[in-house]
């Protein structure tokens, strides 16, 4: 969907394991730039070694993609033409020790900055000294969950008697708060709670509607803007933003549907089962306005 042409300027908003940054770089040449982001430094150390051999030169940069217009300007890069943003959190920061598993004994940290500020939120302090509503307001609003003021009301009952440290802690609060049959469902009783703590942390929505504003600024015509969400709540924004921007005559869809993954994608890699991909082509004042050019998005959803 990116067509990567040699003598493009490509951003990967998300580095992780650099997976998608080693497809990128493939279709560059020696004219085109590489610019990869990503707010966990590990990251970028594990790029640049999958990026050694890159024919195009690369730049990583330590921060998250809301800050794209301002490390534009750094870097004296005017225009980018294709950009990849892979949502949520990377398999990496399973074992990174912050607390974004309720299935290990780890500190409530759930940012994605490795390096902590004095002024960093953390969910520890979301959890131990935010008022109840707002945290069932959290709960709810970011993980859709339905009993958000059960939770809430459990865990300020907990922290009365002594903080939550860990996220073994808080998951065992948020278990014993919901009922029996919701603790025997498919789905992991405190999963939806993580989730929007992890989101809260990072103003992950925030940054995704800034983020998407300012890569779609930065873009030139003809250049492409790919996403992968993996709940609603991230792809309701993409959604609304792309209807936008084909209303106004800006842009149009390279799929008419999200494409989601097929049964053989979801048997070899399980944590693709909730994922949607979205594109989306800038188009010129002219193209927009040309009466005998029809433009229609492509229909593959349901294919990988």
């Amino acid at each position: 969907m990116l067509d990567v042409q040699k003598d493009d300027v490509v951003v990967d908003m998300t580095l992780g394991g650099g997976g998608h940054a080693e497809k990128l770089v493939k279709g560059l040449g020696g004219n085109g730039l590489f610019i990869g982001f990503d707010a966990d430094s590990d990251a970028l150390q594990r790029t640049r070694e999958v990026l050694a051999n890159s024919r195009a030169p690369v730049r990583l940069v330590c921060g998250n993609f809301r800050h794209l217009e301002r490390e534009l300007e750094h870097l004296r890069v005017k225009s980018i033409t294709k950009a990849l943003f892979d949502l949520g959190w990377s398999s990496y920061q399973l074992d990174s020790g912050r607390g974004f598993s309720f299935k290990a004994d780890e500190p409530l940290l759930m940012t994605y900055q490795k390096e902590l500020q004095s002024d960093t939120l953390t969910a520890s302090t979301i959890l131990n000294t935010w008022g109840e509503s707002s945290i069932a307001d959290i709960i709810y609003g970011f993980g859709e969950e339905r009993y958000a003021r059960r939770i809430a009301k459990a865990i300020v009952e907990r922290r009365a008697r002594k903080p939550i440290e860990s996220s073994q802690e808080l998951s065992e609060i948020v278990r014993a708060a919901v009922p029996i049959h919701y603790r025997r469902g498919k789905l992991h009783p405190a999963t939806r709670t993580f989730q929007a703590l992890r989101i809260a942390v990072n103003d992950e929505l925030g940054a995704l509607q800034e983020g998407l504003k300012a890569a779609w600024k930065a873009l030139s015509p003809g250049g492409r803007i790919a996403v992968i969400s993996f709940h609603s709540i991230e792809d309701r924004v993409v959604k609304r933003m792309f209807a936008g921007l084909v209303k106004k005559g800006e842009g149009r869809l390279l799929v008419k549907k999200p494409v989601v993954p097929g049964r053989e994608e979801m048997l070899e890699n399980p944590r693709a089962r909730s994922a949607k991909f979205r594109a989306i082509e800038k188009i010129s004042y002219e193209s927009s306005h040309s009466k005998n050019k029809q433009i229609r998005p492509l229909d593959i959803s349901g294919e990988t």
